[in-house]
């Protein structure tokens, strides 16, 4: 009888561990399929993501390019709006007269490699003055200017004997850049209005 107890709670024993087992299968089962189902809803959202991100993307190099079009555009009108307004007025630096104006000259060095551009250059006799035309000037801009010497003075020998100045025009001209132009020696073209204001006082010979 004793031993058949024994048996009756054994059996009694295995049932119960047999149905948390059965019980924690199922709960595993039912974690399981929610871990497939979040797995599947987040590479949905990755995915998404990178649809959205290829988007952006596009959308991005598009306004890149609109703006990089605009800048050119306004560079353009920079260099037309100059060189008209130098061209009908009379070109006067530290009291000299310039007789000639030339446009967009390119610089090339003995292997026929482009080494600068020049947007105006006006002359007379004995003076030239090397003109950079920007709708913007930015501290950049006044660094490279001063670099346009060395290499003009190898490209035009014929101009050897003439003073060299260098003048930056701008239909916009922060305080520090003017500034910077002036401990340079730096010419400042400006718009102010409607007419072209030139600030020679502290121009250098190069």
């Amino acid at each position: 009888m004793e031993t058949r107890n024994k048996s009756l709670i054994k059996s009694e024993e295995i049932w119960a561990l047999l149905h948390e087992t059965a019980k924690i299968n199922a709960e595993a089962a039912k974690i399981n399929a929610e871990s497939k189902k979040t797995l599947a809803k987040t590479i949905k959202i990755q995915e998404e993501n990178a649809k959205m991100q290829a988007k952006n993307d596009r959308q991005i190099s598009k306004l890149e390019k609109q703006l990089g079009g605009v800048t050119n555009n306004n560079g353009l009108f920079a260099e037309e709006y100059f060189y008209n307004s130098l061209r009908r007025g009379e070109k006067i630096l530290l009291g000299e007269k310039f007789d000639k104006l030339i446009k967009s000259e390119i610089m090339v060095d003995e292997n026929n490699k482009t080494t600068g551009e020049l947007d105006m250059i006006l002359i007379n006799g004995k003076s030239l003055v090397i003109i950079e035309v920007k709708f913007r000037v930015r501290d950049k801009h006044v660094d490279k200017m001063l670099k346009k010497v060395k290499p003009f003075r190898k490209r035009f020998p014929e101009y050897k004997n003439h003073n060299v100045y260098l003048g930056l025009a701008s239909m916009v001209f922060d305080k520090d850049i003017e500034d910077k132009c002036k401990e340079n020696g730096i010419a400042i073209i400006k718009q102010v209005g409607d007419t072209v204001v030139i600030h020679d006082k502290n121009l250098k010979t190069f």
